[in-house]
């Protein structure tokens, strides 16, 4: 019992000496970190020995434990005397577990030789190295190692100052990654300057060619061409252009063009010009151009259309001027011979009407039925025969300038409802609605606006032979009033709506045929223009039409 009590009291003797020797290295670490004393003892396989720092001052151990690098003193041997808390915090171990052990063991066994390499370089001269080493939980971590000798009172140590280069290689990393981005950028701005290039060649050569193939034909074609810019300004005209009117390209390229059209044709055709730039729609108009070899003007048809990038705005316009001279004399000639014929046709339509009448009123005698029968129908073909003289002296007369009326005040309520109730007698099988009128006061002629309308009507009922509905309406915006004819017939197409109020033009439709000479609406659009209106229509292909006319309340 004796025994025990003394292996106790022996034991605990013991544990006290080495809690006490653990308190001890503890202070002494935190006196060496803190700069509280300038030496440390450190066991060898000799025994302990002593370390101090020649210049060791508090000074120094603060500027070292102040630094962001790590920096740690080794002896000969590679053993850790000394390590700013910083290089404890970098590893991520504590710094008790630091001091005393050889710094080799810190790095991966592959680089435990060259380290050994560098640490003996160092002994003889000052030496750099990127390192890799390991810290908690086996991390690797890469570090920039600084190796310089230090003195010391008993002999000469290794002061070692360790750059963390994680940032540096994290920011290496991302810098790379963006030289590659770089890189493959610019390969592929190269590969796409290549094909830039290429194709510039190619649209180029293209260019030239169809330049070259554009000049061949311009230069060819019994037409005058020429071209303008988005503005207007002409940059081009052909040969046909200089050999007929006799102006050099730099001539016509000056503003000189315009001395060669008739001086009666200019205004009007700068005006239909300058509208079609603003607009950006075709152009179109007919004017007299001077030949230089004659010193006569004759009549041309200058057309032009404007051609636009992908975005719609216009970037050039190409336009011909066709020589109509030959068309307009045989339009003369054959305006001549109508205005000839209708007067001729008038007299004798005129009494003939007359004995028909004479022959349906005699009373002295029975006259058979069938005499009767067919004095009528010879009566209704010489009406239509009549019209149709009568809109050929109209015609006759619009193109002598001989279209002339008076005018006076006119209620259009009285004027549509009459000409609805005369449509209604002439054609009994369609229904014909009267909608939305305006009771307005019109200055015109009765008998004019009345054929206008008649014949909107006329044209309703010839091209709608399935759906009979025709609706006349009219509104006002307080200056002009509308006035519409609507049908539900075959409708017209967006090229026969542009033709629609030509002379002679009549709409052609396979599957239906009407009759006519294709001159009605031309005659009611100028009879229209001569009451300072507008003349128009909607139309959808097979859904039906819309004519109208726009008049001025006050005209």
């Amino acid at each position: 019992m004796k025994m025990e009590t003394e292996n106790t009291d022996a034991l605990r003797s013991e544990i006290a000496e080495l809690k006490l020797q653990l308190e001890e290295a503890r202070d002494t670490i935190e006196a060496i970190r803190t700069g509280q004393i300038d030496a440390i003892i450190v066991e060898h396989d000799t025994g302990h020995r002593l370390y101090t720092l020649k210049s060791a001052d508090h000074t120094y151990r603060a500027f070292i434990e102040k630094m962001t690098e790590g920096a740690v003193t080794l002896d000969k041997n590679g053993i850790i005397l000394y390590s700013n808390s910083r290089f404890a915090s970098l590893l991520g171990i504590p710094l008790e577990g630091l001091i005393g052990v050889p710094l080799v063991n810190l790095f991966p066994d592959e680089l435990k030789a060259e380290f050994r390499r560098l640490l003996m370089t160092g002994w003889l001269e000052d030496v750099k190295a990127e390192l890799e080493l390991l810290g908690h939980g086996g991390k690797r971590i890469p570090f920039l190692l600084s190796l310089t000798t230090l003195d010391l009172e008993d002999g000469t140590a290794m002061s070692i100052i360790l750059t963390d280069l994680s940032p540096l290689i994290e920011n290496r990393n991302v810098l790379k990654a963006k030289n590659d981005e770089l890189e493959e950028a610019q390969r592929i701005a190269a590969h796409l300057n290549a094909e830039l290039q290429k194709t510039i060649k190619d649209r180029t050569r293209d260019l030239l060619i169809s330049q070259g193939n554009f000049k061949f034909l311009s230069d060819n074609i019994p037409v005058i061409v020429w071209t303008a810019d988005a503005n207007g300004e002409f940059d081009y005209f052909n040969q046909q252009w200089m050999e007929y009117t006799g102006l050099s390209m730099e001539e016509s390229l000056d503003s000189n063009w315009v001395a060669a059209i008739h001086p009666d044709d200019l205004e009007r055709t700068m005006d239909t010009w300058r509208n079609a730039l603003l607009t950006g729609t075709d152009f179109e108009t007919e004017y007299r151009l001077r030949n230089c070899s004659s010193g006569e003007y004759l009549w041309h048809l200058a057309k032009a259309i404007p051609f636009s990038d992908d975005e719609g705005q216009i970037m050039t316009w190409l336009g011909t001027k066709t020589n109509i001279e030959d068309q307009k004399q045989e339009l003369a000639k054959k305006d001549e011979f109508i205005g000839i014929a209708s007067h001729e046709l008038k007299t004798p339509l005129t009494s003939l009407k007359g004995y028909l009448q004479l022959i349906s009123s005699y009373k002295k005698e029975d006259v058979p039925a069938t005499i009767r029968q067919f004095s009528s129908r010879a009566n209704e073909a010489i009406g239509k025969l009549a019209r149709l003289v009568n809109d050929l002296l109209d015609v006759s007369k619009i193109q002598t300038g001989k279209l002339a009326f008076s005018k006076s005040p006119l209620s259009l309520n009285t004027l549509i409802r009459s000409c609805a109730d005369n449509a209604r007698f002439m054609y009994p099988d369609y229904t014909i609605r009267i909608e939305h009128t305006s009771d307005v006061v019109l200055h015109g002629n009765q008998e004019r606006l009345e054929q206008v309308i008649m014949n909107l009507i006329n044209n309703s009922v010839k091209y709608s032979p399935v759906n009979k509905d025709i609706i006349l309406s009219t509104a006002t915006d307080g200056e002009t009033v509308k006035v519409s004819v609507k049908d539900f017939g075959i409708g017209l197409s967006d090229h026969q709506k542009d033709r629609i109020f030509e002379r002679f033009y009549r709409v052609d439709d396979k599957n239906y045929a009407a009759s006519g000479l294709g001159i009605g609406l031309y005659i009611s659009a100028e009879i229209i223009k001569a009451h300072q209106g507008k003349f128009g229509v909607d139309s959808k292909l097979h859904e039906g039409s819309t004519f109208y006319f726009i008049l001025p309340i006050n005209g």
